[in-house]
């Protein structure tokens, strides 16, 4: 599996990194990336970023004794969810340790790994959370593809509210898809239309042989009919205790297209498309038409929002001390097997 290539890059080899605000339908998205007979997407390891961040104190990797605590560290720590990948975790630490020097190494054979157990050869990986932190999976995997997900903002505050593990409110929920959708469109920017692809939910369910056929096209492969019926997949491996996933093994539905306006109260309904400015119109989602919100309750939000953006601000900062004393590259230089194997 290539990440940084020595040529051109085939665009049938690239990482897939799948990102949108948390309850955008990614999980949906990720089984029907999986349901792909070239594609392998793991449920969220949640490995990536931590790693990513302690990599300082994993040493200098050149050092095999380093690589190794690293491949321990990423298949053992219970932090992680690796584990429930279904790999043999000595196989991968040998990999690891006898593989190139970088932490992106690293990372991209535990992915290349798990789509080898799936028989497929190309990976990707699947976290809300990316579209804060592509710069970081850049770094590592330069060559990589990302597939943002957009959905009514509405729709996502009012999901995020009844999830058991969410523990902010109203006004984080909703400066939450504002900043997604923000991050989104400086990435699409940045990366350019080669390298970012985004779609919304509701078109997706609506007619899912379409858009994935569009989706399919941007990241060079032929499209799947078994994309169309993640149900299937998803029965056999989303977890029943996760609740909240329950809707997909469901046939693919619009059913919950709009139901913010029966789950949100009206003030969180105002607050949320007062806060979202014209990014929902832009995505041709139509207002309430209710009041807008009250003084105090605007006021509340700008707090809010203000104090996520310096928590943000202090980790950026965090970010370049990291960036100065890393103590190795961190890009992938992993290579495609099959042109391995031929040369």
């Amino acid at each position: 599996m290539r990440c940084m290539p020595s040529g051109p890059a085939s665009r049938h080899d690239r990482p897939i990194f799948v990102l949108g605000c948390a309850r955008s339908g990614t999980t949906l998205l990720r089984l029907m990336l999986h349901s792909h007979s070239r594609i392998a997407i793991p449920a969220e390891t949640k490995f990536v970023l931590p790693a990513y961040t302690a990599r300082c104190g994993f040493g200098d990797l050149t050092d095999r004794k380093n690589r190794r605590a690293l491949a321990e560290w990423i298949t053992g720590d219970r932090s992680t969810k690796v584990r429930e990948l279904g790999l043999d975790a000595g196989e991968v630490i040998d990999e690891i340790t006898d593989g190139p020097p970088t932490l992106g190494s690293a990372l991209g054979i535990v992915f290349r790994a798990y789509a080898r157990l799936h028989g497929k050869p190309r990976w990707g990986d699947k976290r809300p959370s990316y579209a804060r932190y592509a710069g970081p999976l850049l770094r590592m995997f330069p060559d990589a593809q990302f597939v943002h997900l957009v959905r009514d903002g509405r729709d996502c505050v009012a999901s995020l509210l009844e999830m058991p593990w969410y523990d902010g409110d109203v006004h984080h929920a909703v400066s939450l898809w504002r900043e997604t959708i923000d991050q989104g469109r400086r990435l699409a920017a940045r990366l350019g239309p080669d390298t970012y692809y985004e779609l919304q939910y509701e078109r997706l369910v609506a007619d899912p042989a379409d858009e994935l056929t569009r989706l399919c096209g941007f990241l060079g492969e032929d499209f799947d009919p078994a994309m169309t019926h993640p149900e299937g997949l998803a029965r056999q491996i989303v977890p029943s205790r996760k609740r909240w996933h329950g809707r997909t093994r469901d046939e693919v539905t619009t059913g919950r297209i709009g139901s913010w306006a029966e789950r949100l109260d009206p003030w969180e309904i105002s607050l949320a498309e007062a806060a979202f400015g014209e990014r929902l119109a832009e995505y041709g989602y139509e207002p309430s038409g209710l009041p807008k919100p009250s003084t105090s309750q605007l006021a509340h939000f700008t707090r809010v929002s203000a104090h996520r953006r310096m928590a943000q601000s202090k980790d950026a900062l965090r970010e370049r001390w990291r960036q100065h004393h890393e103590p190795n590259p961190v890009e992938c230089r992993l290579v495609t097997e099959s042109s391995a194997s031929s040369s």
